[in-house]
């Protein structure tokens, strides 16, 4: 992936919440928005060439998540619910009442939990390429978790990252069953994130790992499912991008950016066409 690193942040620093040095960078002016990375991912590998995107008429708050780049890991669980209550605090540190949130594959999960937990903190909440149940990834995407091994990361970006963020490169295994071991345990928020308030674009590839069917529940609970010309655009959205996989998600900035912003800024109490 490409990493740019002439990006200048506005502020960046530490957050201390639940016992955790949160870092964060802050872009550009504007209305908030958070992004939250995918796992094993930092700022500059998951976000570096969509944060100049975004900061043109936007404050794009970006984060690392517990253990990742330089963000230190400290003596708990990886869990989705902690780190959005991190993120939560985050927020609060930045004395921000409300931000829209942006959340990538294990950052969707983060997303989702803190529109849960926190819903009061969340405008308006994308979720790209992630689930809010175990099995909402397929099958083999789900199998996959398990035989997956920190040595098949040598020598990726990712690895070199996390060295060359400060980290001791004789713990990344431990980093790695860490981070995975999110998706190890069984998880279900179907009932809670059917009830989160805000607005939710859900967008995933066709290629991905994450099952159509997961996204179309959530998307149906939220409203869809009706002909729009007769009953009005449901609140929520749906995408599923074409010729894109789980990976190559965060690269289709061409497709993604423009969405993401019409979502944000669209007025959702849109009355349907007249004939």
């Amino acid at each position: 992936m490409d990493v740019n690193q002439n990006l200048e942040p506005i502020e960046s620093g530490y957050a201390a919440v639940n016992g955790l040095n949160m870092y964060y960078e802050v872009y550009g002016k504007g209305k908030p928005i958070v992004l939250l990375h995918g796992s094993f991912m930092t700022i500059p590998l998951n976000w570096s060439h969509i944060i100049p995107l975004l900061m043109k008429d936007r404050k794009v708050i970006v984060a690392e998540m517990q253990g990742h780049g330089r963000t230190r890991d400290i003596s708990r669980e990886i869990r989705y619910e902690t780190m959005a209550d991190d993120v939560s605090g985050l927020l609060k540190h930045l004395n921000l009442d409300q931000a829209d949130i942006v959340g990538y594959s294990m950052g969707g999960g983060v997303a989702f939990q803190l529109a849960v937990r926190h819903p009061e903190q969340v405008r308006r909440l994308v979720v790209l390429s992630g689930t809010y149940a175990h099995d909402g990834w397929w099958p083999d995407a789900e199998a996959s978790f398990a035989t997956a091994t920190a040595e098949q990361f040598n020598g990726t970006p990712i690895q070199e990252q996390y060295e060359s963020l400060g980290n001791d490169t004789a713990h990344f295994p431990e980093f790695f069953n860490k981070v995975i071991g999110i998706d190890l345990r069984p998880y279900d928020w179907s009932k809670e994130v059917k009830s989160i308030p805000a607005p939710i674009f859900l967008a995933m590839g066709d290629a991905d790992g994450v099952r159509y069917e997961h996204a179309l529940a959530l998307f149906r609970a939220k409203g869809g499912g009706n002909m729009g010309d007769l009953h009005g655009l449901p609140q929520s959205r749906l995408a599923i991008l074409p010729g894109t996989t789980h990976i190559g998600m965060i690269q289709r900035t061409d497709w993604l950016i423009p969405m993401i912003t019409d979502f944000l800024d669209s007025d959702l109490s849109a009355a349907p066409p007249t004939f």
